[in-house]
């Protein structure tokens, strides 16, 4: 099993940028695809990027290709989601999850805020 813990959201400005921090627990934690997900009032929650267990394969959302870039340490048991030209329209909780290869994504974190103003 793997616990996740989401850090580095906050208020930026349309335009700016934020870095995002999901540490994992466990030590099969390179064993994983991890992903973020993102929520926003009143949707569902939708996929922003993957990344494999060697990252040699990432994936991402259209809404956000060119924007975001997803990365691993797995030294470190940590995944980064880095934010650029943010919009308004990225505003939501953003989460971490981890699943094993083939299979469903079923650890998540709790979530961390992205607000952006414009």
């Amino acid at each position: 099993q793997v616990q996740l813990v989401e850090s580095g959201g906050g208020l930026v400005q349309a335009g700016g940028s934020l870095k995002l921090s999901c540490a994992a627990s466990g030590r099969t934690f390179s064993y994983y695809v991890m992903g973020w997900f993102r929520q926003a009032p009143g949707k569902e929650r939708e996929f922003v990027a993957a990344i494999s267990w060697s990252s040699s394969g990432t994936y991402y959302a259209d809404s956000v290709k060119g924007r975001f870039t997803i990365s691993r340490d797995n030294a470190k048991k940590t995944v980064y989601l880095q934010m650029n030209s943010l919009k308004p329209e990225d505003t939501a909780v953003y989460y971490c999850a981890a699943k094993s290869p083939g299979g469903e994504f079923d650890y998540w974190g709790q979530g961390t805020q992205v607000t952006v103003s414009s």
